[in-house]
């Protein structure tokens, strides 16, 4: 079985976006109940819309602080 909590993943990577991640994760039946949250260091509204309408559960901008862990907490 997964251990797995929590999907933590950068908007940026080399194969896909954060916004592709969810929609991939999605369709996975082992993974799909798996909350995502999308990191990135530019506020772009319509990013963080189209990330969360795909299914993620938040979007916060970097860098991460203490201040942000009660709030990834919440999602596992």
């Amino acid at each position: 079985e997964d251990d797995v909590n929590l999907i933590l993943s950068d908007y940026c990577m080399p194969d896909m976006t954060g916004y592709d991640l969810p929609m991939e994760v999605k369709e996975s039946p082992r993974l799909n109940h798996i909350p995502i949250v999308i990191m990135s260091s530019e506020e772009i509204p319509e990013r963080r819309k189209m990330c969360l309408d795909a299914g993620a559960k938040d979007y916060i901008i970097k860098p991460l602080g203490v201040e942000d862990v009660p709030r990834l907490l919440r999602y596992i």
